[in-house]
């Protein structure tokens, strides 16, 4: 199968790639580009475009190892709500976020599992309005969001819906939490959190909504690590081209060549079944598997190859100066955030049983 871009996809990457370039590149770069808009509907200013063009510029984040909310607010609350949400969902919370007035983001783990098919949290149904009561985990820029989208357990219908609340919301309560990279994340706890039925996402009470936001949040995690392999091997190929040990390049070391190329192989193979799940996923079909691939990948091969970086760099790897660091520390928070090894493989098991 080809998965070379055609000339709209070919002139995101090229766009992202140039602004994300500078080191000091910051979220208002992205919105002046157009680049936040672009899953958005035309008739929000948007350039109604999709998950593989929306990838695309995930992944130039990563390879930059950039400390942006692009995955919360691109992956996690843009798609969702141009995919899924109401033209009234929509026009409340696109707008902001397409002038760089707002973020977004997505509740999607819980204590002990992430991306849970049905939450703990329980959405009980009071009149024309739901409380929303449980705890979630991880929760990245949810105190900087406007909008978090909370997936929860609709009492007396046994299937997840998922629901807009405000972080300054009545009965939020954001308790922040570190990270490996430094971003920003949270756990948040709700206690009969009021909702309306109208920041029902889609108002779809059947479960797709989650399900496709679990979909939405593994493709967009992967999009990143497939940047950070990519950036981290570039990194490492010409630091250690141009480092020399007893008169010679490091890269003329057999050991070192070994190691490169396996790193070379962890990277190239994400990058194919990262970009296999989000042209699934953007084109309608099943991407439930790729996805899954996709991700166990992400949390056993990437820090795996990141750490083998580090190593090449020596000391000049663990520098918290110097960009490797970055790149490391940006790996872990993805692996956590999409479950870990163990719950990967469980689940890629658990889909061929």
């Amino acid at each position: 199968m080809d998965f070379g871009l055609d000339e709209t996809r070919s002139a995101v990457a090229a766009l992202a790639a140039e602004v994300l370039a500078r080191d000091d590149t910051h979220w208002p770069d992205l919105v002046r580009a157009g680049l936040v808009a672009l899953a958005m509907p035309l008739r929000l200013g948007g350039d109604g475009l999709g998950v593989l063009e929306t990838s695309l510029v995930l992944t130039e984040v990563g390879r930059r190892a950039a400390a942006l909310p692009a995955l919360a607010t691109l992956a996690l609350g843009v798609l969702p709500l141009a995919r899924l949400g109401t033209h009234a969902q929509q026009d409340a919370h696109l707008c902001a976020v397409a002038t760089g007035d707002a973020l977004l983001t997505a509740a999607t783990r819980e204590p002990s599992v992430s991306l849970p098919a049905v939450p703990t949290t329980v959405a009980r149904r009071d009149g024309d309005r739901f409380l929303v009561s449980g705890t979630k985990i991880g929760v990245p820029y949810a105190a900087e969001a406007a909008q978090i989208l909370v997936p929860a357990t609709i009492r007396g219908g046994g299937v997840a819906g998922v629901l807009l609340i405000a972080p300054d919301a009545a009965g939020v309560r954001l308790t922040p939490t570190s990270t490996s990279s430094g971003m920003p994340e949270y756990t948040m706890d709700l206690a009969d959190v009021v909702v309306s039925a109208g920041d029902l996402l889609g108002r779809d009470p059947s479960g797709q909504a989650a399900r496709e936001l679990n979909r939405f949040a593994l493709a967009g995690a992967c999009a990143v690590a497939d940047g950070l392999a990519a950036g981290a091997l570039d990194l490492t190929t010409e630091h250690v081209r141009r480092r020399e040990q007893f008169g010679k390049p490091l890269a003329t070391f057999q050991a070192v060549a070994q190691q490169i190329a396996d790193v070379y192989t962890c990277a190239r193979t994400l990058h194919l079944a990262a970009r296999s799940a989000c042209w699934r996923l953007d084109s309608g079909r099943d991407a439930g598997y790729d996805l899954d691939v996709a991700a166990y990948w992400l949390a056993e091969e990437l820090p795996a190859a990141l750490q083998v970086c580090h190593h090449l760099h020596g000391g000049l790897g663990v520098d918290a100066a110097y960009p490797m660091h970055r790149y490391y520390s940006t790996g872990k928070d993805l692996a956590r955030f999409v479950g870990g090894a163990g719950q990967r493989l469980d689940r890629l098991a658990a889909v061929g049983g």
